[in-house]
């Protein structure tokens, strides 16, 4: 009924909401007899709904009119819930409407218990009852991984050496929720020595790399309770196995993300036995290295020296010149495992030596930090982007983000690093101090959703304010510039996210303030769409809150 009602008076503009209750003697749902039943009518004097949207309306997550700037709010799974109910209760709700004239939503509940079919036994009523949870499944934040869940590490349906690795050996990790593909991959592994541990499921994969703490890990996007995304970002966030390689599989054509993500490699599907062969000996090549090497290209020598001094260490050797040129020459000549670069060379632009790089086969795969004090404008960052890994701009926070930066390219181990650098990233990942003073304008029409983002944000000291729509945000920011970032919905009722993003580009003040967009599990081109309407970043829902707090951090500090 409050579902009903508050619909009827969302839609209502002017005119009136009526409820009606009584008695009813029609025949609903299965029931074959004229039982009693008590109705309930909901009349209003609203938009209507035309004859072809009227079964529609009940679907999960539809609702009459389904764009991204549609003028009412809401997700379209309340009529959906409703419906359910009703049929629980032996019931059901029909609608009388024509488009622009109103609508009237009966709900029909038989008189007495036993007067529907529905009910002939408990054991019916109950077990239908779990047909109303399908509908509140998409939930806007991911669940919380219990590494410590022993079901977690239970033996997998592949056969794998979990059982049997010893002090010494070496350990592959495949998550891969194809279990042909990753017996193959488990094979080729034992093949080369390895003792494989096989995860069907992004919660298996998590708990196992945590307890076996693998040498290497190959890993697929698509998966099922957590996507590979998510592992990713989790697995390099924890100083625990942030320095374990990981090789991403995967028939989402997206390398740049993963590498930007701290991942070794990334090599698309379909794949054949010669491409995992190549990335089997990139994981061996890897791990025989004990040495990681960098190079440095910044022509102010005295800040080029207290990188060196910043970076080094004895497991990595750094190579650090001062031209576009010189860079070039390197990299022809050795291998190196990441680059650091300033834009402002006086030889090129760093935007050519960039794209000298990636027009080369072997260095595709090449991770790039551009640590520069310029002012980029949108146009250069989105640029970048394309390019580099990482962009980080120099001032009072820069030198730890380019320590940890460099950490994560390099896989570095964070437990044989010096103490201070170790107290320096423990520092740089506390949640309990990276926020407090920070203030957050969250942008979005459901208000569940606000109410679980908030709780999340508000728990890390961030001072949350929250708008129901585009419109509403910049009357917001209009009144209040002291905003640190924005977190934006794209499917919002009058002013969806793009419009709201082009908008807020548009004010002088918020030129450069962090938008990060919160889309759905969306297509690269729609994520693309994003960056052009203005946003800095992305995430999808459902939210990952370790990846979430990530951005906020990249960009809080940027």
């Amino acid at each position: 009924m409050k579902n009903l009602l508050s619909n009827a008076v969302k839609f209502t503009n002017q005119g009136h909401v009526a409820l009606r209750i009584h008695r009813s003697g029609t025949s609903v749902g299965n029931s074959s007899e004229h039982d009693h039943f008590i109705a309930f009518s909901v009349t209003d004097t609203g938009i209507g709904i035309s004859m072809d949207k009227r079964e529609v309306i009940f679907e999960a997550f539809q609702q009459a009119d389904g764009t991204t700037s549609r003028k009412y709010g809401g997700t379209g799974l309340g009529l959906t819930i409703s419906r359910e109910l009703s049929a629980l209760l032996g019931g059901s709700i029909e609608i009388e409407s024509n488009e622009g004239e109103g609508s009237t939503f009966t709900l029909y509940i038989p008189e007495s218990r036993m007067s529907s079919p529905h009910f002939a036994s408990e054991e019916v009523s109950t077990a239908a009852s779990g047909s109303i949870v399908a509908p509140l499944a998409d939930e806007i934040l991911l669940p919380r991984i219990e590494l410590n869940n022993p079901e977690l590490l239970l033996s997998s349906e592949v056969e794998d050496d979990r059982a049997e690795i010893k002090p010494g050996d070496r350990v592959l990790l495949i998550i891969e929720d194809d279990i042909h593909f990753a017996k193959i991959i488990l094979e080729m592994a034992r093949s080369r020595e390895f003792k494989g541990i096989v995860a069907l499921q992004g919660d298996t994969g998590m708990a196992l790399a945590h307890a076996y703490k693998p040498d290497a890990i190959m890993l697929d996007i698509q998966l099922p309770v957590i996507d590979g995304w998510s592992i990713l970002e989790r697995l390099k966030q924890h100083p625990d196995t942030r320095h374990i390689p990981i090789h991403v599989l995967s028939i989402i054509d997206e390398p740049q993300q993963g590498l930007m993500m701290g991942a070794m490699a990334y090599l698309k599907k379909p794949v054949n036995k010669e491409t995992i062969d190549k990335a089997f000996t990139r994981i061996e090549s890897f791990m025989k290295r004990d040495l990681k090497r960098l190079l440095i290209v910044e022509d102010d020598i005295v800040l080029r020296d207290s990188m060196v001094e910043l970076i080094g260490h004895d497991d990595v050797v750094i190579t650090a010149v001062s031209t576009g040129q010189e860079a070039l020459k390197e990299l022809q000549t050795e291998h190196f495992d990441c680059m650091v670069m300033d834009l402002g060379l006086s030889d090129i632009s760093g935007f050519e030596l960039l794209d000298l790089i990636r027009h080369t086969e072997r260095l595709l795969q090449l991770p790039i930090i551009i640590y520069t004090g310029k002012e980029l404008d949108r146009k250069e960052e989105i640029q970048l982007k394309k390019y580099a890994e990482s962009i980080i701009i120099k001032n009072v926070k820069s030198q730890e983000r380019l320590f940890d930066e460099t950490a994560l390219f390099l896989h570095r181990v964070e437990a044989n690093l010096p103490e201070e650098r170790r107290k320096m990233l423990k520092k740089l990942y506390s949640n309990e101090t990276a926020f407090v003073g920070k203030r957050i304008l969250l942008v979005e029409d459901d208000m569940r959703n606000i109410f679980a983002l908030s709780n999340v944000l508000s728990a890390y000291n961030l001072d949350v304010t929250f708008a129901e729509n585009g419109k509403e945000s910049l009357e917001i920011l209009r009144q209040d510039q002291s905003f640190d970032l924005i977190l934006m919905d794209i499917m919002m009722p009058e002013m969806d996210g793009y419009q709201t993003m082009k908008e807020i580009r548009a004010m002088p003040h918020f030129e450069k303030l962090p938008i990060i967009a919160l889309t759905a599990k969306a297509m690269k081109e729609d994520r693309q769409k994003c960056l052009d309407a203005g946003a800095s970043d992305y995430i999808s829902k459902p939210i990952d809150t370790v990846k979430l707090l990530s951005l906020l951090k990249v960009w809080l500090y940027a």
